[in-house]
């Protein structure tokens, strides 16, 4: 699919040292709540690290998810997300939340982003992600690794037709051991 836009995509999200966004049925509790660990490294930031969640969402005007993300989402005590947000489904029936817009297809999305003239748009969920790889709508990924191996789950990145280079821009480390990548897709 070849689109003139005039949005960057990002991605922001989080994953298990082997690659892994969550346990099969979403599970997400490694991530959220993992043990403590004394032992870690002393988090430090390396040379232009990557921005953290605030300034992050400072740089979107929408988000875009699937409908598995959505449905973690309303797990959550309340609702995280100020600003627009659409959901991509062909099942989700539309109008039940007023919170999202729901769409059925990357180009039903794409319209409505160009109506709403976005600048910058958050996509997040593994097969989204996906979609918007092999769509070549993600310009940047900043990419969290949790110091956990799952060895099963929901994948972040599947299979592709090409490979796609990035630019590593900077890292940081966390005290708890997460090590935050910001890369850029080179074209």
């Amino acid at each position: 699919m070849t689109t003139t836009r005039t949005w960057r995509g990002y991605v922001f999200i989080a994953a298990s040292l082997d690659g892994y966004i969550a346990r099969h049925g979403g599970d997400i509790e490694w991530l959220t709540d993992p043990p403590k660990n004394p032992d870690h490294a002393p988090g430090h930031d390396g040379p232009n690290p990557p921005p953290g969640y605030e300034a992050f969402m400072d740089a979107v005007d929408h988000l875009v998810m699937g409908r598995g993300t959505y449905e973690k989402v309303l797990t959550f005590e309340s609702w995280p997300y100020p600003k627009p947000v659409i959901v991509l489904s062909t099942t989700l029936p539309a109008g039940q939340d007023e919170r999202i817009t729901v769409t059925r297809t990357i180009g039903q999305t794409l319209q409505l982003l160009a109506q709403r003239d976005s600048r910058g748009v958050y996509v997040d969920g593994g097969q989204v992600i996906q979609a918007f790889l092999r769509h070549d709508l993600i310009d940047e990924i900043t990419l969290a690794r949790a110091p956990v191996l799952l060895g099963d789950g929901l994948p972040l990145f599947g299979s592709l037709e090409h490979d796609i280079r990035l630019t590593h821009t900077g890292t940081l480390t966390t005290d708890s051991g997460m090590t935050s990548s910001h890369y850029i897709i080179q074209r």
